[in-house]
């Protein structure tokens, strides 16, 4: 079937493929096959680079134990179209048996002092709870609110998704705190002493009163890429800059290497090398390989995170931010409804 070019409207900011870039985006691509096995170079050769190829053929390429951070967002139990491969919803069982063909074969990567994330729905977290269970310690369940999706007429609309935490080693692992703090701007804001007193755990700024808080695990300032924000593409399931973002700050050092099985159009890669971080990453889909290739050029003049700024992120419709960032495409910074 000829694919259909899409009719977009003239502000729309999203990342697409021009015929006459794609030989050299391909030509920075690794490809199965093209790397030596078991060689000393092998890690340099993978190192801030897309490998694209099947996940299970590309896994022997890569020594074990190379990665500080893993964010694993693999496809969930849901019937979805990547680029023309589809993925087909199965039962639990059946889908706990394809986490179990790859899962344990991606932690093997993972550094003995090192972290891992991976990301679900509420139809699959049981699953990859369970996964997690079989390999690493389980630290934590983050919930994070997906404002953007269809609303259900007979059911509750899903508005939240699932990353799971879990470590290698819970007696010795990373953990950045400071540098996921969120600033949140104080309605009632106190007072020592009342009126007149000095902020109490709050300051006053030009743009309002803000305070720095310790980050939880549920995340209400994350917005969905939408076609206005310049860091959109037309995979369907593209997760935001801001949420690997807190992932990689909290949970790795500059010059660490992250590592994403399941690349997608590049997320994990370019907010690793914004962050000063190394990446490794594997995609089937070529056409996504070169996406991330794109959004990794690109990163090189923009390093840019929506919804983070001055080493803190903020909440979302921040008037203080979208000053010091601007607004994508004329509209609201962080709002996407």
């Amino acid at each position: 079937m000829e694919k259909v070019e899409k009719i977009r409207a003239g502000r729309n900011r999203t990342i697409t493929l021009l015929e006459d870039e794609k030989d050299d985006l391909r030509q920075r691509l690794i490809k199965t096959g093209s790397a030596e096995k078991n060689t000393s170079e092998t890690i340099t050769n993978f190192l801030d680079k897309t490998i694209n190829a099947d996940l299970l053929a590309a896994l022997p390429l890569l020594p074990d134990e190379f990665a500080d951070l893993i964010i694993i967002d693999p496809p969930y139990n849901l019937t979805k179209n990547f680029n023309g491969k589809t993925f087909a919803a199965r039962s639990e069982k059946d889908y706990e048996a394809y986490l179990a063909s790859w899962f344990p074969l991606v932690c093997r990567k993972l550094k003995p002092k090192g972290s891992l994330y991976m990301c679900g729905d509420w139809k699959c977290t049981s699953a990859l709870q369970r996964a997690m269970e079989g390999e690493l310690t389980v630290l934590n369940r983050i919930t994070w609110q997906r404002e953007k999706g269809r609303g259900a007429k007979s059911n509750w609309k899903n508005g939240m998704e699932d990353i799971w935490f879990g470590v290698k080693n819970p007696d010795d692992y990373y953990f950045d705190v400071e540098a996921v703090k969120m600033k949140r701007k104080v309605i009632a804001p106190y007072r020592e002493g009342g009126k007149g007193g000095k902020p109490k755990d709050w300051e006053e700024e030009e743009d309002g009163n803000f305070r720095l808080t310790y980050p939880s695990n549920f995340w209400d300032d994350i917005s969905i890429p939408f076609w206005s924000m310049p860091e959109n593409t037309d995979h369907p399931t593209q997760k935001p800059e801001k949420l690997y973002a807190k992932l990689i700050l909290a949970s790795s050092r500059p010059g660490d290497v992250v590592f994403d099985p399941f690349l997608g159009s590049g997320t994990a890669s370019v907010v690793a090398k914004k962050l000063g971080r190394r990446w490794c990453g594997i995609e089937m889909n070529e056409e996504y390989c070169m996406l991330a290739e794109k959004r990794l050029l690109m990163a090189e003049e923009d390093k840019a995170i929506q919804g983070y700024s001055d080493g803190v992120f903020w909440e979302r419709n921040t008037g203080a931010l979208q000053k010091k960032q601007g607004s994508y495409g004329g509209r609201d910074l962080f709002n996407n409804e």
